[in-house]
C-alpha cells in the first residue's frame, strides 16, 4: 500500500463520492476554496507511507489568501508566520540546541524528512473557518491514521489541543507513541505547549529507535 492507492481506495467510498459533490458544488456557488485542489493531497505526497516517522496534526488549513498549501501549521515562503507557527518556533528555540527561527513558515524540508503534517479537514472556504468540517474528510484523515497505525510501527503522534486527541482513539499505544498537548494558538499555548519538550522528546525518541532526528 502507498498513499496514491490508499487515495484511489478512499475516493471510491460513499462517504468521499458525497464529499466530492460537496466541494464541486461550492465551484459551482463561485466559493473561493482553499487550498487549491491540486494541493489537498500535498501532506501525503510530500511524506510517503513508508517513511513517515512523527504526525502532526491540525484541524482545518489557513483560510486567509495565499496561506494554505496543504501541509497543518505551514504556509508558502514570504507569507507572513500565523501565530500558532510562532509558538512552535519558540517552542523550538527554548528546546532544541542551535535552533535558529526561520524567517519563513514554510515546513516543506519537515514533510520531507517523514513528518506528516496533516491537517483533519483539507479544504476551506475563503475566510470562513471550519466551513468544510463535517463533510466527509474526518472520514478521510480518520482512516489516514488507521493506515498508519496497522501498516507502521514506532510512528510518534503529536496531539496538540482536544480536536487532535480524538484521533489519538485510533492509535494503538503499543506500536505507536502519543505526545499530547494544548494547541500551539495563543489563546492556550501558554496553558503547556511551550514547555512541552515535544521537539527534544521526538528526536530523542527516533534515535533509540535508530532512525535519523528531524533537523527542524
Amino acid at each position: 500500500m502507498n498513499w496514491q492507492k490508499f487515495i484511489q481506495l478512499e475516493k471510491q467510498k460513499a462517504y468521499y463520492q458525497a464529499l466530492s459533490v460537496f466541494l464541486e458544488n461550492q465551484t459551482i456557488a463561485g466559493k473561493e476554496v482553499y487550498p487549491s485542489e491540486a494541493l489537498y493531497f500535498n501532506a501525503l505526497d510530500l511524506c510517503p507511507l513508508e517513511n513517515v516517522k512523527v504526525v502532526i496534526l491540525g484541524q482545518d488549513p489557513y483560510h486567509g489568501e495565499g496561506q494554505a498549501h496543504g501541509l497543518s501549521f505551514s504556509v508558502p515562503d514570504g507569507v507572513k508566520v500565523p501565530p500558532s507557527l510562532r509558538n512552535i518556533y519558540k517552542e523550538l528555540a527554548d528546546s532544541i540546541d542551535g535552533f535558529e527561527v526561520p524567517e519563513s513558515g514554510n515546513l516543506t524540508h519537515w514533510a520531507e524528512q517523514g513528518v506528516l503534517l496533516l491537517n483533519a479537514v483539507l479544504s476551506v472556504e475563503k475566510s470562513n473557518a471550519g466551513s468544510h468540517a463535517k463533510q466527509g474528510w474526518e472520514t478521510f484523515t480518520d482512516n489516514v491514521i488507521k493506515q498508519l497505525n496497522e501498516s507502521q510501527s514506532g510512528v510518534i503522534f503529536l496531539l496538540w489541543g482536544g480536536y487532535a486527541h480524538k484521533k489519538g482513539l485510533f492509535i494503538d499505544e503499543a506500536k505507536h507513541t502519543i505526545l499530547k498537548s494544548v494547541h500551539p494558538s495563543p489563546l492556550s499555548a501558554y496553558r503547556g505547549f511551550l514547555g512541552c519538550g515535544h521537539f527534544k522528546e521526538v528526536n530523542e525518541i527516533l534515535t533509540r529507535l535508530d532512525k535519523n532526528k528531524i533537523n527542524w
